[in-house]
């Protein structure tokens, strides 16, 4: 019997709690669409014309929601019973049930015999939400395991230096941010080990592990996946949220551009909240 602490930011238990905030998330603000926006372009460049696609932790089914509207076949695995039942009422509602199948399952071991998709997604940080090494290479082998090969592979993870740009940005309203900042930088994680050392009751976020693009690319191309391209969603709009909310369509536009034109640019792949890679089965 054990005397450990609960984990008060476990991922299953995050996202239990978030409810349908993550299916709004993708489009509660100008921000927050770059990121799908991004991700789509990738998705329509990148994708086979047709076939059965895996969304691991694809949460509430918004990406799934989106393959199927294109005539695609999607399984949507995600850890979380909540988001996996918010799932199924969306894709319910649309009348998708034909093309999606919704199950609970872990990413690091992936409940699919090999060979069995044409593509996968692991977006939005599911991989991020892996803190042990070894269980991200773990993930990363299953992705390349249920893959055919040639397949395509996107995934997107917490961006590293953002994280540490908005918890300075925050100091004024979010001092034990600050605090937290030699930690975070030495492990690029945030931790139940964190959060006790630190002595916060009510922690606010989910347990992540914080990427450099450049980490990313290497966690992928060690486990047989070649990386094709790799970008910031959100890129130089990262940290300026409220900002963007307060000009004018016209000016949003422009921003969106800045953000597609930039995007693969590597200093600006790290500066963003969500860095995406997309890589093929060898």
């Amino acid at each position: 019997m054990t005397n450990d602490p609960p984990n008060r930011i476990d991922p299953a238990n995050y996202y239990d709690r978030l409810g349908e905030e993550e299916w709004e998330r993708l489009e509660e603000s100008f921000k927050n669409a770059l990121e799908f926006e991004n991700t789509t372009d990738y998705l329509d460049r990148f994708l086979p014309e047709s076939g059965h696609v895996l969304d691991a932790g694809g949460a509430a089914g918004r990406y799934s929601i989106w393959l199927a509207e294109k005539g695609y076949d999607v399984t949507l695995l995600d850890l979380s019973a909540e988001q996996v039942a918010i799932a199924e009422r969306r894709v319910a509602q649309r009348g998708l049930e034909s093309r999606i199948t919704v199950q609970r399952g872990d990413i690091r071991a992936l409940p699919f015999s090999e060979n069995r998709f044409d593509a996968a997604l692991c977006l939005g940080g599911p991989l991020s939400h892996v803190i042990d090494a070894e269980e991200r290479d773990a993930a990363v082998r299953e992705l390349h395991r249920v893959n055919k090969s040639d397949a395509p592979v996107f995934i997107s993870v917490m961006g590293f230096v953002s994280v540490v740009q908005n918890l300075i940005k925050s100091a004024p309203h979010f001092g034990a941010g600050v605090r937290q900042l030699p930690d975070v930088i030495e492990s690029r994680d945030y931790s139940p080990e964190l959060i006790e050392n630190h002595g916060i009751d009510d922690p606010s976020f989910v347990e992540c592990h914080f990427f450099r693009s450049d980490e990313l690319r290497r966690l992928l191309e060690d486990h047989g996946i070649a990386v094709e391209a790799v970008a910031g969603l959100e890129g130089p709009a990262s940290n300026f949220g409220a900002n963007l909310e307060e000009i004018d369509g016209d000016a949003q536009e422009t921003v969106a551009d800045v953000v597609r034109t930039l995007r693969e640019d590597p200093t600006i792949a790290d500066l963003s909240n969500h860095i995406l890679a997309v890589g093929r089965v060898e």
